[in-house]
């Protein structure tokens, strides 16, 4: 691509040495305003008018290009950081009809005593009772 673009600039440039040789005798008055009056080559006008033409143009492109810089390189470090941060394994599917039965522990009944045993060390220092 940057081969195309000098080519293009070496003809655009070659056309306007050609122009300016050509058009280099005649004088030209430009009336800019009532009281400002300037006496000069075709070829500067020509060279002006392209720079009003081309500038604003190319400050456009390069803001808009800067912008679209930026947009790239945000979604490029958010796909590097999805990329690099660890995926939980997929969960088994339980089936519908299958009932899974998680064992509780039964409550005490009402019948039994409890009663503090000093000879145990360790653990619960109740014991039931029988009667």
């Amino acid at each position: 691509m940057s081969i195309v673009r000098t080519v293009i600039w070496v003809l655009l440039l070659v056309g306007l040495l050609l122009f300016s040789i050509a058009n280099w005798d005649p004088t030209v008055t430009v009336r800019i305003w009532e009281g400002i009056v300037v006496d000069t080559k075709i070829p500067a006008i020509v060279i002006v008018s392209f720079a009003i033409g081309f500038l604003p143009m190319w400050l456009y492109h390069r803001a808009s290009k800067w912008g679209m810089q930026r947009k790239i390189a945000s979604l490029e470090n958010a796909a590097r950081t999805a990329a690099a941060t660890p995926v939980a394994p997929p969960q088994p599917e339980v089936e519908r009809d299958t009932v899974v039965q998680t064992s509780a522990p039964e409550p005490a009944s009402n019948d039994t005593v409890l009663e503090a045993d000093p000879d145990m060390t360790t653990g619960s220092t109740h014991r039931p009772v029988s009667e």
